[in-house]
């Protein structure tokens, strides 16, 4: 069964809860802020490690002390989707200081 893109309003709704992430676009989008690089690289490591999990991967980007990371799915023709959503869950879930605990 095919993935199906989200609406505008489920978009929005599923956003409320996720402080921190917002639509960039037709992307989700985030950036978290750590206290030094090597913590940020780690926590790309950790980000593939779900990915790879879940099979759905994301646009990530690892500056100096930050990592941000953009996400749509490209089987739904670039839109957002639960399986978005469900990446953006996880990555809170294991991000130093924001996910749960």
């Amino acid at each position: 069964m095919a993935v199906q893109p989200l609406s505008q309003k489920e978009i929005e709704d599923r956003l409320a809860e996720l402080p921190g992430w917002s639509l960039d676009g037709d992307k989700l989008a985030r950036s978290y802020r750590l206290g030094s690089h090597v913590a940020a690289a780690a926590l790309v490591m950790h980000i593939a490690a779900v990915q790879d999990e879940l099979d759905h991967h994301s646009d990530l980007t690892l500056g100096y002390h930050t990592v941000s990371l953009t996400v749509h799915t490209h089987s739904a023709g670039g839109a957002v989707t639960e399986k978005d959503f469900a990446l953006a869950r996880r990555v809170e879930d294991i991000a130093p200081g924001h996910g749960a605990h």
